[in-house]
């Protein structure tokens, strides 16, 4: 299989623009300097310098350890600590009290420096199965775990969402997503290295900078659309895009339909993990509705089961537990057999955490973790994320984030947290009447706490844990 990730784009970042052979040439030269490391950490940044990182790395087929722009001490410290990087490829992480030491990813001189043109034969291709990133995960359930991602699982990555989306090389990919993360690593960063569509990278993910780039497809998370469609110019200048793209949670259905009211086409959504990759979206060349996360991409296969693991209806209704299998899944958690033993099924299918609901057509939904979003009251099991769909099509709801919390009668108690437009008012008795008429009576809200806010990490889910 070819994996190669050495046929870049024109590369613009906030601090300047790489011609493809200006970063081959760069990246060739970083190559170089890793030959004989085991692994290499990246403070990701939005910079040339991380894009040559990066290419330089999976030129040498040396596994890169993306470290988050936003992380502390104490979570870098276990970054580093757990994956065994043995050095910085380009600028440390100001947060690192290790002072491991850097590999400069800078034009100038240094061990296997070449001009900035790149002269000289690129490095053999690493093997397929050569680990090429080492992905962190959120944390949310434990310590980050490090998710083993092989060359061949990029590349599949990549090259099932080039058939979903009909992404080609003619495509301007215009993003402002953090670089540690499959969205704005593995689709921002290594998808133009793989396919040699130009991208533009914005910095910060603000309406104005996604207009004023002239993207034909543009990667966001809900945030990120949430803010687009409150700036309506911005919004209306994407209107000549061929494909926006949310993903990393849920897009609440007032902000898709102000999508696609304002640019004329509705935005493409997809269901993705560490561990995965991007195994579910919607397609270019097909419906799009509200909500749904769509068909399995090429080469993957998946099946929603009960607790006894029996397959559940398609139904569009029934909630079951999302496995997955296919060339994207990772190779493990780094260090931790247990816990990779634990992650798939005894007949070989990857157990994602996740529960969803699939129809007759075969078109997924995501209703959340099973941990955090499946809530078991009063013999039912509710989805959260139906209840915050509902709730967020009540005029006065701007966001909603709905919990299960301990109740003697009950088991879980629904616990609506919503955070309402200006000047919006809501109560109880409204909320609890407004998703009673819209879903079954039993998945009405029993508690509603108005906030001024949720909590988010950085790609904009919610940190449900935070939510009491």
């Amino acid at each position: 299989m070819d994996t190669s990730f050495a046929t870049p784009g024109r590369v613009t970042f906030p601090d300047g623009t790489l011609e493809p052979d200006h970063l081959l040439g760069r990246a060739a030269a970083v190559a170089e300097r890793l030959g004989g490391l085991t692994q290499v950490a990246v403070h990701a940044r939005p910079s040339v310098d991380t894009a040559v990182a990066v290419a330089g790395a999976l030129l040498a087929g040396v596994p890169l350890v993306p470290v988050p722009l936003d992380a502390g001490a104490a979570e870098v410290a276990h970054v580093l600590r757990d994956s065994g990087a043995v050095a910085w490829v380009g600028t440390p992480s100001p947060a690192d009290a290790s002072r491991l030491p850097a590999v400069p990813v800078t034009a100038g001189p240094g061990p296997g420096a070449r001009s900035g043109a790149g002269s000289g034969p690129l490095p053999p291709e690493p093997e397929p199965e050569v680990t090429g990133l080492v992905l962190y995960t959120s944390g949310t359930t434990g310590p980050p775990k490090g998710v083993l991602l092989s060359r061949r699982a990029l590349a599949a990555g990549v090259d099932a969402l080039v058939d979903a989306w009909a992404w080609t090389a003619q495509d301007r990919l215009v993003h402002g997503l953090p670089l540690s993360h499959v969205h704005g690593l593995v689709l921002g960063l290594l998808g133009p290295l793989r396919l040699g569509c130009e991208l533009v990278h914005t910095g910060r993910p603000t309406p104005q900078a996604y207009a004023a780039a002239r993207g034909s497809v543009l990667f966001g998370v809900p945030t990120v659309w949430h803010r687009v469609v409150e700036d309506e110019a911005s919004a209306r200048a994407l209107a000549d895009a061929r494909l926006l793209v949310s993903g990393s949670a849920s897009l609440p259905a007032p902000v898709f339909e102000a999508l696609r009211r304002l640019t004329g086409q509705a935005p493409v959504e997809r269901y993705g993990m560490s561990e995965t990759l991007v195994t579910l979206s919607t397609r270019a060349d097909g419906p799009r509705p509200a909500g749904a996360v769509g068909w399995p991409v090429a080469g993957t296969r998946t099946r929603l089961v009960d607790q006894t693991g029996e397959p559940v209806p398609h139904d569009g209704e029934t909630v079951g537990r999302l496995q997955v299998r296919g060339p994207t899944v990772f190779d493990g958690y780094l260090g931790l057999p247990e816990a990779t033993a634990a992650a798939w099924t005894a007949d070989g299918w990857f157990a994602t955490g996740d529960v969803a609901t699939v129809d007759a057509e075969g078109v997924h939904r995501i209703v959340g973790r099973e941990s955090l979003d499946l809530i078991k009251t009063g013999g039912f099991r509710v989805g959260a994320g139906e209840v915050e769909a509902a709730l967020l099509a009540h005029p006065a709801v701007r966001e909603a984030a709905v919990v299960g919390a301990p109740d003697a009668d009950l088991g879980q108690r629904i616990v609506a947290h919503v955070v309402l437009v200006d000047g919006g008012s809501l109560d109880l008795g409204e909320a609890a009447q407004w998703v009673g008429e819209r879903l079954s009576v039993h998945k009405r809200p029993r508690e509603l706490r108005v906030v001024t806010e949720l909590p988010r990490n950085e790609m904009g889910k919610v940190r449900k844990s935070e939510l009491t």
